[in-house]
């Protein structure tokens, strides 16, 4: 008998130290540092122990932009993920989507910083060749149960989502190609065994989805562990907790309180650098070599344990210095001032100034991009989300500016993401699709049920709840949505966006429009287009944060605010809608917004009933 412990990262998010920039403040419940010591102790616990990290490391804070932008001036800068993840000896990793968000060139820089494997199987080079070595065998001394020492070979094979040719098509296009997850594992673990590892994990940059498995699905680790060979998966992308979160709950082979897929050990460490996976195995030699006999999955937080110190902790500390001064610097500029409140807090109920200052800023830029082209003069729209909306992200995962100075730290807090600004050419039927696949956010709401029930799917991203400007129209709950929340259509007879329209004219189905967006979507990223990504007429150079900036900077003091070009559909008298949204809302509820107080939850969230809107 051989136990061997897997401690597993994801979706780190360049969360290396234990502070918040996007609120400017230290946290010890976020941060590679912080989650160092509780790491060592859970290498300390077993004999055997290895580290792998799943992917999305360099980009995702304040902090991986400002380390970007200096490799884009030429500067010599080491990544400070990777000097945290060489000092904690990760033994692998893998890639995420986001790695290639500053494309490759920068990403091949901080790959060759690493001291550990980075392992990928599915993306190759235009000859075919791999664009990273697909899989690595680790061989270590291991110790049995019966304190023998043992030499143990452990493969390790890496996988990302394909659609980062669309998400980050200015990048790749040309340059790279991405195959289907369980194609590629079909091909690649077999070389891996007869190579002669012991057992395969697979480090998988992809989430658990349910239903029929579609080739070239986003969400592939179900299906990727049905691939004879593989013996353990870590899983990610989602942002989520497996096994516990609820929306693994009833999917087909997947055991959500164990952590099985279809048998097989499984694990989610959530995100940010906030928690870590363990999964324990229990190996037995038998006629066909190694097995897995048993496991046990754990998952450890910072938030449930006291921060804690260690040499560690202390060495990436020191390490990254000079970088977290050089990001305070930057989120703590001032670019102008806003004479308004802006916030979050009610951007799933009503149009926010939130997502207004981004749509506004897209559009400006898109028209700077139109001008002397064919299509400009065509009906311009802008589609924005409302990207920190609480939901899985906790009570605090709000945007809040008061009025006065605008500074860097607040606009990263409008948009998060290093997207640039695309417009895509759409017609009235796909615009319409657009909107019914972002209000599937919401709960269907029973006009014959008399107890609470909650407006918002919490499972829901908000980055994917599109608002449209420049057009209005109500959502009616009350009815199916027509898409699941991987953008499946599930309920084609089923319609949630009322009376669209477009300067008080209903919006026709093959009427044109163009939309300023961001890459990410205009690649069809989040499964908006059914067929295929629309075309994109022209796309930018700068980031949607940097558009935000210049839309700032221009007029030196901005005033957004809400002009009413949505709601939600009357609802039932009957029916006790529940909305919930950040600690800090209480006082800032907008003006029209029918809402009873009842209080807070167990969770921190402000608790409201919504009856509607004023006439």
């Amino acid at each position: 008998m051989l136990k061997l412990r897997l401690i597993c990262t994801s979706d780190l998010h360049v969360h290396v130290r234990p502070y918040d920039y996007f609120r400017d403040v230290p946290d010890e419940t976020l941060g590679l540092a912080a989650l160092a010591p509780l790491i060592e102790d859970a290498r300390a616990e077993v004999a055997n122990a290895l580290l792998f990290d799943n992917g999305d490391f360099i980009q995702g804070s304040p902090l991986g932009d400002v380390v970007a932008a200096g490799h884009e001036r030429g500067e010599p800068i080491d990544h400070p993920m990777l000097a945290a993840m060489n000092l904690m000896r990760y033994d692998a990793g893998t890639i995420g989507n986001h790695e290639f968000n500053y494309g490759l060139d920068f990403l091949g820089s901080c790959l060759s910083q690493a001291t550990f494997p980075i392992v990928n199987a599915n993306l190759a080079t235009l000859d075919g060749a791999p664009y990273a070595v697909p899989w690595r065998i680790l061989e270590r001394t291991l110790v049995t149960e019966g304190g023998e020492p043992l030499t143990f070979r452990i493969g390790v094979i890496g996988f990302v989502p394909p659609q980062v040719m669309q998400w980050d098509r200015a990048h790749l296009d040309g340059r790279i190609t991405a195959e289907d997850i369980v194609a590629a594992a079909r091909r690649e673990v077999p070389l891996l065994r007869e190579a002669g590892a012991d057992i395969v994990v697979a480090l998988c940059h992809s989430g658990i989805a349910g239903g029929a498995y579609r080739p070239g699905q986003e969400n592939a680790a179900r299906e990727l562990a049905r691939v004879e060979g593989i013996d353990a998966l870590v899983t990610g992308h989602q942002h989520l907790l497996f096994p516990g979160s609820p929306e693994f709950d009833a999917m087909d082979g997947v055991d959500n309180v164990r952590g099985g897929l279809h048998g097989k050990p499984a694990v989610m460490p959530w995100c940010f650098a906030s928690a870590f996976g363990i999964v324990d195995l229990a190996l037995e030699h038998g006629a066909d070599g190694w097995a897995v006999a048993d496991f046990a999955i754990d998952i450890r937080r910072l938030a449930d344990a006291a921060p804690a110190e260690g040499t560690i902790r202390k060495a990436i500390l020191m390490g990254t210095q000079d970088n977290h001064a050089l990001t305070l610097n930057y989120v703590r500029e001032e670019v102008g001032e806003t004479s308004v409140g802006i916030d979050s807090f009610f951007s799933l109920v009503g149009d926010s100034a939130a997502v207004k200052v981004v749509a506004d800023a897209q559009r400006e830029e898109a028209r700077e991009l139109l001008q002397g082209s064919e299509y400009f003069g065509l009906p311009l729209l802008s589609a924005a989300a409302p990207f920190k909306a609480g939901g899985r992200g906790g009570p605090l995962y709000y945007t809040r500016i008061d009025p006065g100075p605008l500074t860097m730290r607040d606009l990263a807090n409008l948009y998060l993401y290093p997207n640039t600004v695309s417009v895509v050419r759409i017609d009235g039927a796909v615009l319409r699709e657009w909107l019914e696949r972002s209000a599937g956010i919401f709960q269907r709401i029973d006009p014959e049920k008399t107890g609470e029930q909650p407006l918002v799917q919490n499972t829901f991203p908000s980055y994917h709840f599109d608002v449209i400007s420049g057009v209005t129209y109500r959502i009616d709950p009350t009815q199916p949505a027509r898409h699941d929340r991987d953008g499946v259509l599930v309920a084609p007879d089923a319609h949630r966006i009322l009376d669209l329209r477009f300067e008080g004219a209903p919006v026709r189905d093959d009427q044109v429009f163009l939309v300023a967006t961001n890459n990410y979507r205009a690649g069809g990223g989040g499964t908006f287009f059914r067929d295929e990504p629309p075309e994109v007429v022209v796309s930018s150079t700068y980031l949607v944060r940097d558009s935000i900036v210049r839309y700032v900077t221009r007029r030196k003091c901005i005033a957004p605010g809400r002009d009413g070009s949505w709601t939600l559909a009357p609802l039932p008298e009957t029916a006790n809608v529940i909305f919930l949204t950040g600690r800090g809302a209480r006082g800032l509820e907008p003006p029209g917004l029918l809402l009873d107080h009842l209080g807070e939850t167990k969770q921190g969230f402000t608790k409201y009933r919504l009856r509607g809107y004023a006439e």
